[in-house]
């Protein structure tokens, strides 16, 4: 009688141990258990820990609630500017309802992959190249809206949706070199203007000072010999100044001017060899004779 009492007790043991290994289940703290009770979802969801359920009869599926990082293949596509390009994005994206992200969608994952890239093809078809290549923010935030319309139903939630790369062909590439090139070109001409411009303002009025100063222009000529000299292995032709032509020619015009001032009361001193006429006519007949 005790042999079979024991026995029996073992056997309850043994069911009890078989029964909880198979009833017992560890949800982890960034997962969600959705319980399905003979096919029909239960309303309670799972919290992370330690759960049962009954077996056989429940079926516990384990919702990932984390962020999920998914790239977007290459999509190729025609812009608004009839332009080929190809895109390329990831989507940042989390459930929010385990229940209807496992009952409204067969794979939610491969829902919003196929969503994704529907909508970057059709961001593509409604945008311009510029707006592809600098007007990203904008673009993201059109592409992270057109993919979470459809995605809330789902119990997801799009968390982010960002751009990575856009592909031109080499043609194109070629095109907006040359154009860049062009418009700094076009920039470093107008600046270059505007310094000439602003430069000939300050000459000018240098030049009026110096106008006023002639002694000015002599100390810049100065300043620019000290200046060219300091080079070794260069010549230097020094023009001659006009303003010291003109002081070398004041100059000799008063030396030649100072002897003819002196010599003419020497003239007037010397003694007149002329012969004077005679006041006697016969006189002089009779010396002729």
């Amino acid at each position: 009688m005790v042999e079979e009492l024991v026995a029996a007790g073992v056997t309850l043991v043994s069911a009890g141990a078989v029964y909880m290994m198979a009833a017992a289940r560890v949800v982890k703290q960034y997962e969600r258990g959705v319980v399905f009770r003979l096919g029909k979802l239960r309303p309670e969801v799972r919290g992370p820990g330690f759960t049962m359920i009954v077996p056989v009869v429940d079926k516990l599926r384990k919702v990932n609630m984390q962020i999920v990082t998914m790239p977007v293949p290459g999509q190729e596509g025609i812009t608004r500017d009839n332009v080929t390009v190809r895109v390329d994005a990831v989507v940042y994206f989390k459930v929010t309802s385990p229940a209807e992200a496992v009952v409204r969608v067969e794979d939610y994952r491969f829902a919003v992959a196929q969503m994704a890239q529907t909508s970057l093809r059709s961001i593509i078809g409604k945008s311009e190249l510029d707006d592809l290549l600098s007007n990203r923010e904008k673009l993201n935030q059109g592409l992270e809206l057109m993919i979470d319309s459809p995605a809330v139903e789902w119990g997801v939630t799009i968390d982010r949706v960002e751009i990575k790369d856009v592909s031109l062909p080499e043609t194109m590439k070629r095109s907006m070199a040359r154009q860049a090139e062009a418009d700094r070109e076009r920039r470093a001409r107008v600046i270059n203007a505007d310094a000439e411009l602003q430069a000939s303002k300050k000459l000018a009025e240098a030049a009026k000072e110096m106008s006023e100063q002639p002694a000015a222009l002599q100390l810049r000529l100065l300043q620019t010999v000290v200046a060219v000299a300091a080079e070794k292995n260069s010549t230097l032709v020094l023009p001659f100044p006009v303003e010291l032509l003109r002081f070398l020619e004041k100059a000799q015009q008063g030396v030649g001017a100072a002897p003819a001032a002196v010599q003419q009361p020497v003239q007037e001193q010397r003694p007149s060899l002329e012969p004077r006429p005679d006041p006697d006519p016969e006189g002089s007949n009779s010396r002729q004779d």
